[in-house]
């Protein structure tokens, strides 16, 4: 801004501390508005809009540069009323939110005395403005003027700016915001590095089995010449060499299980480009940027949904296409709308700023059906054009094979139990950090990290899926599709175990709103991570399978 140019100071929302997606418009309390009107409009995102920001203007006259003295600006009328929600909100330690220049500020609404009794509000808003150039770079908020709330007396509201000459750059000017000593602690490194031990444990033990199979294997094709027929009858004929006419029979529910395994996909890649666009721009210094930039990249990533379910399903004979194709494009979608709407009827009821507008919905609407769903058919189409033959190593024998008994430990419904245990394991410390900087005052900026815990999670998913894989064919059982899906999947069930003990014992939060908010988005959020590791899972088993399959000579 020029010298004496208007800065806006925009009030945001106001809500429980403990609550942090339990917010209000600013003005839903009684404070009273500023002298100044004329106002250029405001203009919201996407993203913002999702996430209830509403901006309204303070009415506060400051400009670039010019000291203001302490000056009332306007005065509450208190009635019996007004003062019950005044005490109703001081009593919740509610806090607000403002803007100047894109900066946050956050003031408390009032304090209560040590009984309980009597309730005060402070009514002097302190600002000190730090500039560099002509660029604001720093924003501190002192509230001051304690007043006891007394019913039917005036309270007057007064300001006061003081501009400071700040040798902050303009790009460092979030930084005060972030918390290195919460991010950078030593529990967040030493955990990468356990990680990393459990990543080179799996892999050893992969590369083993992979390399004990493939050794005896050509062990035995060059001594079959040598050997009798006795030898040859009590050799290793056993095992997963038995299936080998049954292994690539299509899985039971080809359509769902396409369709899961097409969103896996995308939800990875959408993963992985959001954190890559998080590495290079730091999407924290804007409001909403993160979710506005998610929603855009997953529609932008359809053709990876169609592509790979596409696919598959024409691969395991899949016949119904365009079924698959809408289910594929909509089972995300579908969820993270369905919840969204059931929490805003309790968002309305709250008259909560996170109630979505109507006009939003639509949006989100259009872009499901204008942009998803047609780039979905083009995905649908070259994947089943490109990759569609099944083109598999072994014949699959007319008749299904009987599944033998087994030791219990072997069952598929064990398997997918313990399946989740390792890379839940590998991902929990930063899933404490995710959580800390979503439902508490965080901003998460170390994306670094989260990069290379995705990283980790994939390896281990896939080493984990492989050998529980590995085990249900040595049991001749070759049902090993949706085993390998939910083996990895289940990680799910204990992110969202986790998120119970993260409520209760780390968080403060109470009240219908906040308690279905935070259970309902967990459960969006488990179900998804689930889905993406079933789908790495099963693309690396599936990887894998071919592989040993491959090397089998049969007669």
């Amino acid at each position: 801004p020029l010298y004496k140019e208007e800065v806006v100071l925009w009030m945001n929302t106001v809500g429980p501390y403990h609550n942090r997606q339990e917010t209000y418009k600013y003005f839903s309390l009684p404070f009273c508005v500023g002298s100044k009107k004329s106002i250029s409009h405001y203009h919201e995102t996407l993203g913002e809009a999702l996430q209830g920001v509403e901006l309204e203007f303070s009415g506060l006259d400051i400009k670039f540069k010019e000291d203001v003295m302490q000056t009332t600006y306007c005065e509450i009328d208190l009635d019996k009323g007004r003062r019950d929600a005044f005490v109703y909100a001081i009593k919740n330690h509610y806090w607000y939110q403002m803007y100047i220049d894109d900066l946050p500020i956050w003031g408390i609404v009032g304090e209560a005395d040590e009984n309980g009794e009597d309730y005060y509000l402070w009514t002097y808003k302190k600002l000190e403005i730090g500039y560099n150039g002509n660029r604001i770079v720093d924003v501190n908020l002192t509230s001051e003027g304690k007043v006891k709330l007394v019913p039917n007396t005036k309270i007057q509201m007064s300001y006061s700016v003081k501009w400071k000459k700040s040798d902050v750059k303009f790009e460092d000017r979030f930084d005060k915001y972030l918390d290195p000593s919460f991010f950078q602690h030593r529990i967040h490194w030493f955990s990468i590095f356990n990680s990393f031990m459990m990543v080179i444990f799996l892999v050893g033990l992969v590369s083993m089995i992979l390399m004990r199979t493939l050794r005896k294997d050509y062990a035995r094709y060059s001594k079959e010449e040598e050997m009798d027929d006795m030898d040859r009858d009590l050799g290793d004929e056993y095992g997963w060499k038995q299936v080998h006419g049954d292994v690539f029979r299509p899985s039971s529910h080809p359509l769902i299980f396409s369709s899961l395994i097409g969103s896996g996909c995308q939800i990875f890649a959408v993963s992985l480009i959001v954190i890559v666009v998080a590495m290079i721009e730091d999407l924290y210094t804007e409001r909403g940027s993160m979710l506005s930039t998610a929603i855009f990249v997953y529609a932008a990533t359809s053709p990876v949904n169609g592509y790979f379910g596409g696919s598959l399903y024409a691969r395991q004979g899949g016949r119904r296409w365009i079924k698959q194709m809408f289910i594929g494009a909509f089972l995300i979608p579908a969820m993270v709308c369905g919840t969204a709407f059931f929490i805003n009827f309790i968002a309305i009821y709250y008259h909560a700023s996170r109630a979505i507008p109507f006009g939003t919905m639509v949006a989100v609407c259009c872009i499901c059906f204008f942009v998803i769903l047609p780039l979905n058919l083009v995905g649908t189409i070259l994947g089943r054009n490109l990759s569609g033959q099944p083109n598999f190593p072994c014949r699959v024998n007319a008749v299904p094979r009987p599944i033998p008994e087994k030791k219990w430990f072997m069952e598929p419904a064990v398997i997918v139990c313990l399946g989740g245990i390792l890379p839940f394991g590998s991902i929990f410390i930063e899933m404490y950090f995710i959580f800390t900087s979503f439902w508490a005052y965080k901003i998460y900026y170390v994306y670094g990290f989260m990069m290379l815990v995705l990283v980790i999670l994939c390896i281990v998913t896939v080493c984990v899926t492989i050998v529980c894989t590995y085990f249900l064919l040595n049991a001749e059982d070759y049902r090993w599709q949706w085993t390998s899906f939910l083996s990895a999947a289940s990680t799910a069930i204990y992110v969202y175990m986790y998120s119970f003990y993260y409520y209760f014992f780390k968080t403060k939060m109470y009240g219908l709103f906040q308690t279905s908010f935070y259970f309902g988005y967990m459960a969006v959020f488990s179900t998804a991570l689930g889905i993406m590791c079933g789908a790495i899972g099963y693309m690396g088993t599936s990887a894998f399978v071919r592989k040993i399959y491959t090397n089998v000579k049969i007669d």
